[in-house]
């Protein structure tokens, strides 16, 4: 028969409460959405190094290869976080009180090389050698209301002809834009430069330009969370932006400033392409992944002033709701906003 003694109970009391306090509370299941873009690293830095953890995160990701259907799966409440490109659905779900953006991720800035125009080989071969010939050509485009949307328009803006002088071409995925670029079956895309780079450096497309002549300081692609989330559980939005932020400043330190050692570089590498490039082996993606990667604002720091022209953009298309104001897209609490 087994008994007790004090200093039995004492021990086995103190254990008790070491796991109530360490253990009795399972970290917090989120789902997070990407892309297999270079530009959504940040957050696969953070869950392969530990922040998620570290703020009680348990992170699940969950790929997608367009911005819209993203922001859907995070009104169902499938995906708890996203972070890419605005899009007339997500600017739509919005409207209806499910979506707020709470952080700004990619941008285009001066010092940076950012996105590309680019246009097939036969495209150049027939004249069309500037954006400014653009004007009665093709552009592919993911879906309508897609960042691909709005920046062929502000390429016809600038350069002075009607939007409707653009021909956008709806393929659905990045991959399949692709596809039609290379053989010609359209004229022009623009896409963030470690695709734009390996493209241009074969025989079938050519670069002619670049986003940052058209746009000013770009905002291209945003963090979001479901209403739900930014009114009801701020403290979880507060945990993964924490999280969120350590990644952007490994991203930035590691593939913009390069001010990592090597060997730290190559291990962030290592990190990303589990998700990012994962069906080529890792000599063959590491170039890829570096290559031209552009900067992530440090701490999600958003431009109100890009996403608000975005907005109106879209009102002008009649993509959106007319009705629709930067604060019921936005929610500026949970980040510093410029």
């Amino acid at each position: 028969m087994f008994s007790f003694s004090r200093r039995t109970f004492g021990v086995l009391a103190f254990a008790g409460a070491v796991a109530f306090t360490t253990g009795a509370f399972a970290a917090d299941k989120i789902n997070v959405g990407i892309l297999s873009l270079t530009s959504h690293s940040p957050s696969i830095i953070a869950e392969a190094k530990g922040y998620f953890t570290e703020q009680d995160l348990e992170v699940e990701f969950i790929s997608f290869q367009a911005a819209q259907p993203m922001a859907v799966a995070i009104a169902s409440g499938d995906v708890d976080f996203g972070m890419t490109a605005i899009s007339g659905g997500l600017i739509s779900l919005a409207d209806k009180g499910v979506i707020k953006i709470i952080g700004g991720a990619l941008q285009e800035t001066p010092e940076i090389e950012g996105q590309k125009i680019i246009v097939s080989k036969a495209a150049h071969d027939a004249g069309v050698t500037t954006p400014a010939a653009l004007k009665g050509r093709s552009f592919g485009i993911t879906t309508t209301g897609s960042s691909f949307h709005y920046m062929a328009h502000k390429i016809a803006d600038k350069e002075g002809f009607d939007r409707a002088e653009i021909h956008l071409k709806p393929l659905q995925k990045v991959p399949a834009v692709i596809a039609a670029l290379k053989s010609g079956q359209i004229d022009a895309w623009s896409i963030v430069p470690n695709i734009a780079g390996p493209l241009t450096k074969g025989p079938e497309v050519v670069e002619i330009g670049k986003i940052a002549d058209y746009i000013d300081n770009y905002q291209v692609t945003t963090v979001f969370t479901s209403t739900a989330n930014a009114e009801g559980k701020q403290e979880l939005v507060k945990r993964f932006l924490a999280g969120l932020s350590r990644g952007i400043a490994d991203y930035n330190a590691a593939l913009v400033d390069k001010s990592m050692s090597e060997e730290d570089i190559a291990a962030i590498v290592a990190m990303i392409h589990k998700y990012i490039y994962s069906d080529q082996p890792i000599d063959k993606a590491d170039p890829r992944i570096r290559a031209g990667a552009m900067r992530i604002n440090e701490n999600a720091v958003l431009s109100l002033a890009s996403v608000e022209d975005q907005l109106e953009w879209f009102k002008s298309e009649g993509l959106v709701p007319e009705g629709i104001t930067m604060d019921k897209l936005v929610d500026t609490s949970f980040v510093e906003t410029r």
